[in-house]
């Protein structure tokens, strides 16, 4: 009974409507007029990352807090960590297998350590890199996720053009703690549908 109240629990906070402003790919409180995809295709990617985590969730209650998960045009970007290589392939297979993907990076690590150390330095980073892009007149910060784990930094978005994209490699490059950057940053170009 407690499952079936804690799986409609889940699903009843994934579900929410999308208006104005939405807690989508970019967060909360990011206003669906900077996003350059159409409106359709925010809505079907938002459809499919509540489907994956719906279904991470119904497999491992841990992945709702361990796996993040971010859709973007079809293409599905996945972070966090787990205790080993299957528990990875296993979550690799399940967004392959999402109606609609068209492509999966898993960037989810095997867990190590713990190190309070480490994580306040990946905060750090990732805090540093955030408020770079917000003062960053040439970068629509809003576009653009960015989580730290283990001093390598990933970077989740769109950019209108090349420059916003080496604006952003720039910044990063200057943040001492960061050891790595990988960056998913599809161009508006790059969108199946895009807003006309």
């Amino acid at each position: 009974m407690k499952k079936k109240i804690f799986i409609l629990f889940f699903l009843l906070s994934l579900t929410s409507c999308v208006g104005s402003s939405t807690s989508g790919v970019f967060g909360s409180g990011v206003s669906i007029a900077l996003d350059p995809r159409t409106l359709g295709t925010q809505i079907d990617d938002s459809i499919m990352q509540k489907n994956l985590q719906a279904r991470l969730a119904l497999t491992e209650k841990k992945y709702i807090l361990n796996i993040s998960v971010k859709v973007l045009d079809g293409r599905i970007f996945l972070g966090g960590k787990v205790n080993g290589p299957e528990e990875k392939l296993i979550i690799t297979k399940m967004a392959w297998e999402t109606k609609g993907a068209r492509s999966v990076k898993n960037n989810i690590r095997i867990k190590e350590e713990f190190s309070f150390k480490n994580t306040a330095i990946d905060a750090l980073v990732t805090a540093q890199l955030r408020t770079a892009l917000i003062l960053n007149k040439n970068v629509k910060a809003a576009n653009f996720n960015i989580d730290t784990i283990n001093r390598k930094t990933y970077v989740f978005g769109i950019a209108n053009t090349k420059d916003e994209k080496k604006e952003i490699i720039g910044e990063a490059k200057q943040i001492v703690d960061l050891e790595e950057l990988v960056t998913s940053i599809l161009f508006v170009s790059d969108l199946s549908r895009q807003r006309e």
